[in-house]
């Protein structure tokens, strides 16, 4: 009997950059390109350092070389390949965004920071910061960022600058994987389970860092390839910046579970002699997220729901549409909550600032950008238009445009006020010929043939691409490329398209994901990379119905209409019982027992993770006694068939 383990992918798809040579080289920024980018040194203000001398203040040390290793000799963080061509002296190259550039300046200011007094960050040893609060006789640690081994890293470092201490406590800011991921570097989950070592997050952590990953993590980690530009060269015409910080690291995330819960805005706790009050943010950046004050430090700490950046109202790598609306409305409570006192602020990326007369003024240009993204994009879907034209029509006030903590270095304006339109209104524009429209295949055919042929279309496409009209190009090629997919040219013309928008691209994810998917054009998909499939601990932390209801999304309906059966499983080890059943190609689940099931299924929950985690055959299982079976057993063979296995490496640039 075959047990069909769940693969599961991290929202963070994370690929080996050895692997991604290009067999064809990118290409040079055109004309075209090295104007548009010349355009923005004369529209933004340069001249302004002051981002510069907050990202270097408090500056103690760093490491001489940031290659950081696995226990294999795997490299997971490597921050050399950016230093040989990123540096604060160095202008910004032709292929790279001005703008862009500058971003990853700062970024690149990395090593031992001292934020105010007892309060410590390393910065860039991985996508976010890790923050190390001094108590009385040991380290407070917030967000320990992807791998266990960039956490490591860390607080080794701090140890060997600051003196040792140990961890008493680790805080995670939000449900996302760069903010807990490395925990399992510094802590033990013995260290959790025991209480000797506090896990402190917002209510409903564990439940959003799982699930996040599981219904949707297929799709979302290959989408993430794109948006964090894992694949891509480390080059002036590759990878430069994810906006947040430089890319991903790559090591095997942890995640260990909380033992304190923060459940309400106000809720005050001390530990080790430090007091912090929590503001509760839930279903801004993240679903479960809370900032944290410091009173007798005056510092302030803000999860990622300010960043010096505007932020994303949808990732493009996939998730649910977050709330403008109310991500302004937190902000604006926390102005109305520590403005008069707040002398330092400082965040989970990017660098901090210091004093109220500056931070005040700074919360509210992030506060306005989402109220203003979410409150004009809704001006004008009330006047009719689509989120394609409001994202064609909307324009930043001066304030907000020349401001450089709310320039689109991550979110983008086009983009958030598109899933603005998203939450409120859906994935129909209203117009009748978008109700039933042609998939791509069906469309780029008829298109080709309308358009005169495929050769016709590359003669005007390239006439319109050499006159730097290259979004056209990019709207027209798809088409060609969906129509024949086995046309060099074609697929060349888009990749030329794509690679001169990247290098235009202010936004990291936007470069990242026109960069690869010129590579992919011009590469082929990958067959493999390294991609990090969801770690043991997350499979570990998934309850019964998380993991019934990722059965029920890799039910092949072809394969269970008209079958109808029940099939009881009984953990013994939670004391809990479930009946899973099929009918209407539908898999269902339930507490509520069924008495007389067709087939009936007796293991631990510890014994379902060994076989998730392919520690363990089903078949293995039954016969060490592991898995017992009453009923008709061809009914749960016939029903593991049913489930599908999801292919990682699915065409997205291509049919």
């Amino acid at each position: 009997m075959k047990f069909v383990t769940l693969a599961l992918t991290s929202a963070i798809a994370l690929a080996s950059i050895s692997s991604a040579i290009a067999s064809t080289s990118p290409k040079p920024a055109t004309q075209h390109t090295k104007d548009a980018n010349a355009a923005v040194l004369k529209a933004l203000p340069f001249s302004d350092k002051t981002d510069f001398e907050n990202a270097r203040k408090g500056f103690i040390a760093k490491p001489d070389v940031i290659t950081i290793k696995d226990p294999s000799g795997n490299v997971v963080w490597d921050l050399e390949q950016y230093k040989s061509y990123i540096s604060s002296d160095k202008a910004s190259p032709d292929t790279v965004n001005p703008s862009l550039w500058r971003n990853a300046q700062l970024v690149m200011e990395h090593g031992l920071f001292k934020v105010t007094d007892n309060i410590y960050q390393v910065r860039s040893f991985d996508l976010s910061n890790i923050t190390f609060v001094q108590g009385d006789s040991g380290w407070i640690v917030f967000d320990p960022l992807i791998s266990p081994e960039t956490a490591k890293a860390a607080l080794d470092f701090v140890n060997q600058q600051l003196g040792e201490r140990p961890v008493v406590a680790v805080v995670y800011s939000h449900s996302h994987i760069d903010h807990y991921g490395g925990a399992t570097g510094i802590i033990t989950a013995k260290d959790a389970s025991s209480g000797k070592v506090k896990v402190i997050a917002p209510e409903h952590f564990t439940e959003h860092a799982v699930s996040e990953n599981v219904i949707a993590g297929n799709a979302m980690g290959r989408r993430a390839v794109y948006m964090y530009g894992a694949m891509l060269p480390r080059n002036a015409r590759g990878g430069v910046n994810g906006g947040l910080g430089m890319t991903v690291s790559t090591g095997l995330a942890g995640l260990i579970i909380p033992n304190v819960n923060v459940k309400e805005t106000g809720q005050e706790l001390t530990v080790d002699g430090v007091k912090m009050v929590f503001q509760m943010t839930p279903g801004s950046e993240a679903p479960a997220e809370m900032n944290t004050w410091f009173p007798q430090l005056k510092a302030l700490w803000m999860a990622e729901n300010s960043t010096n950046t505007m932020h994303n109202i949808l990732t493009l790598r996939g998730a649910q549409v977050r709330d403008a609306l109310i991500w302004s409305s937190f902000l604006n409570e926390t102005i109305e909550t520590w403005g008069d006192e707040v002398e330092v602020k400082f965040q989970s990326h990017h660098w901090p600032l210091w004093g109220s007369e500056n931070i005040v003024p700074y919360f509210k240009k992030q506060r306005d950008i989402y109220k203003f993204t979410h409150d004009q994009s809704v001006r004008l879907m009330n006047q009719g238009y689509t989120g394609e034209e409001i994202s064609e029509m909307l324009v930043l006030p001066p304030e907000l445009e020349q401001n450089w903590s709310t320039r689109g270095y991550y979110g983008t304006l086009r983009h958030n006020s598109r899933a603005v339109y998203q939450r409120y209104m859906g994935w129909y524009n209203g117009n009748p010929s978008n109700l039933n429209n042609l998939p791509p295949e069906m469309v780029a055919k008829k298109y080709i043939e309308f358009m005169g042929g495929e050769k016709e279309v590359l003669k005007k496409s390239q006439s319109s691409f050499d006159k730097g009209e290259y979004r056209w190009v990019a709207e027209v090629m798809k088409h060609a490329v969906f129509a024949n997919p086995i046309s060099k040219p074609s697929k060349e013309l888009l990749a030329d398209a794509y690679e001169q928008l990247g290098y235009q691209s202010e936004s990291g994810p936007w470069r990242s994901v026109y960069l690869q998917g010129a590579f992919e054009l011009r590469n082929g998909v990958p067959a493999a990379g390294g991609t990090q499939t969801a770690t043991p601990d997350t499979i570990r932390a998934m309850t019964p119905d998380m993991l019934f209801d990722f059965f029920a999304v890799r039910l092949d309906p072809d394969k269970a209409a008209g079958q109808q059966f029940s099939i009881n499983i009984n953990f013994s080890d939670l004391q809990s019982n479930y009946t899973l059943s099929v009918e209407n190609a539908v898999l269902n689940h339930t507490q509520k027992q069924v008495e007389k099931a067709d087939a009936e299924m007796t293991l631990s929950m510890a014994t379902m993770n060994e076989i998730q985690l392919k520690q363990m055959t089903f078949d293995q299982a039954v016969k060490d006694g592991k898995i017992t079976i009453k009923g008709d057993e061809k009914i749960i063979d016939d029903f593991l068939a049913m489930l599908d296995d999801f292919n990682f490496w699915f065409n997205v640039v291509t049919p």
